[in-house]
């Protein structure tokens, strides 16, 4: 009998994850290939209000999955993914598109991996997505794993929602600090604007009046690009602590408790949070650039931003992200306080933009609310009363500050857009090259 090359045992996955009824389950480790040295990845996927739509906006959202592994309870790494041999499971058809953290370079397993998929529906419809049985071909020999390893793995996932390619409008909304409006018709970011842009100003690769970036593929929102569909929930930044060395927790988590923050938590497995899907606040930009980087993503820039927000439709003077100028003024009071169905319980609008902001900040709570609570409130309307981005994006204005890669400064013109690699430095932050 030939030795195995390789003997895997999963100690443990991480409880099913939820962030606004995405849940993973029934997670295992199936056969591969010992010889090919990889081996699946199984777990269940599910989430609530998902789409494809074949006309309109003709977008959809989608799961980003990746995994965390760590040998005989060291720290945890993130499990390098091939770029095909994946398998839907059964349930909604479902297209799965692997994540490499160089999107312009081919795959190669040691110097540019899969670092997650994106998992979406492979045509038109609305509703519940389920995919049973879903699997991730893992190149564990690529992760340079010892025959005999002892392997614990988790999943994670967050929900996406695809921005699609095509020009747009930069500054034609106004405001104080707005850039010159401008229409941004190529994907070669250096182009100089000139002439006559067909949605306002005048046409090139980057707004008219500022310096060119220092390369041509920096990604200023003309190609298509994913957008994480809520703000960063306290759960799944809770799971991101847990998942760290010690210092690199230390310097990662906030340690107050004002403003609904309910992070608690000393030591790296015992962090968790009484709000699990509320908007995680107090984030700073090396919290927000770590945490992207740790997931395999990477920041939006300002002006993927402002495309993110008001498509490829005509600004609107002083718009918020759902299309229009008026926002609803009066404070709302919730129901469900800190649930997973925390809701409005009145003055929601179902005929202006709501955002929880200074004038509809609940009395007694100064903090956010749940992601998604507009969109879930049972007199929504549409995209203004949900406060959708026309993408389907939520919480874009108000809620919590972005922190969108800035175009006024050279350190935000030099960003190379390059994705997470899902390892931190020893200290902490992000080591994704910016």
């Amino acid at each position: 009998m030939k030795p195995f090359l390789f003997i895997l045992f999963l100690a443990a996955f991480c409880r099913p994850t939820l962030a606004n009824n995405i849940t993973l389950s029934n997670q295992s480790l199936t056969k591969g290939s010992a010889k090919g040295g990889y081996s699946f990845v199984t777990f269940d996927l599910s989430w609530e209000n998902s789409w494809r739509l074949s006309s309109g906006v003709s977008n959809w959202d989608a799961a980003w999955v990746f995994v965390k592994y760590r040998v005989s309870g060291g720290e945890w790494l993130p499990a390098h993914l091939h770029n095909d041999g994946h398998l839907a499971g059964t349930g909604t058809a479902a297209d799965i598109t692997v994540g490499l953290v160089d999107d312009n370079a081919p795959f190669d397993a040691s110097t540019n991996p899969g670092i997650g998929v994106f998992v979406s529906r492979s045509s038109a419809g609305t509703g519940t997505f389920t995919s049973t049985g879903l699997k991730l071909r893992w190149d564990y020999r690529a992760d340079g794993i010892a025959s005999g390893a002892i392997v614990e793995v988790k999943v994670f996932t967050i929900e996406m929602v695809r921005v699609l390619e095509g020009a747009f409008n930069v500054g034609g909304g106004g405001g104080t600090s707005a850039f010159t409006s401008t229409t941004i018709s190529t994907a070669n970011a250096t182009t100089a604007p000139s002439g006559t842009g067909t949605l306002g100003g005048e046409a090139g690769g980057y707004p008219t009046g500022q310096t060119a970036p220092d390369n041509a593929s920096w990604p200023n929102g003309y190609n298509a690009f994913y957008c994480m569909k809520y703000e960063v929930t306290q759960q799944q930044y809770v799971d991101f602590l847990n998942t760290l060395t010690q210092t690199q927790a230390d310097a990662r988590q906030y340690t107050g408790s004002s403003n609904r923050y309910a992070i608690t938590g000393s030591t790296v497995g015992s962090y968790e949070t009484m709000s699990p899907n509320v908007a995680c606040n107090w984030l700073s930009w090396p919290d927000n650039a770590a945490y992207a980087d740790w997931s395999g993503l990477r920041p939006m820039t300002e002006l993927e931003f402002e495309k993110a927000c008001r498509g490829p439709q005509t600004a609107v003077s002083g718009e918020k992200a759902w299309g229009t100028a008026d926002v609803a003024v009066s404070a709302y009071t919730l129901s469900g306080d800190g649930l997973s169905i925390e809701g409005i319980a009145t003055n929601y609008s179902t005929t202006v933009g709501n955002a929880m902001y200074a004038a509809t900040r609940v009395s007694g709570n100064s903090g956010p609310v749940r992601v998604g609570i507009f969109a879930a409130n049972g007199s929504n309307t549409g995209r203004v009363s949900s406060g959708a981005s026309y993408w389907g994006i939520m919480e874009l204005s108000g809620n919590l500050w972005e922190r969108p890669v800035t175009f006024n400064y050279s350190q935000g013109r030099a960003f190379t857009g390059t994705n997470g690699d899902g390892v931190l430095t020893s200290n902490g932050n992000a080591d994704a090259a910016t």
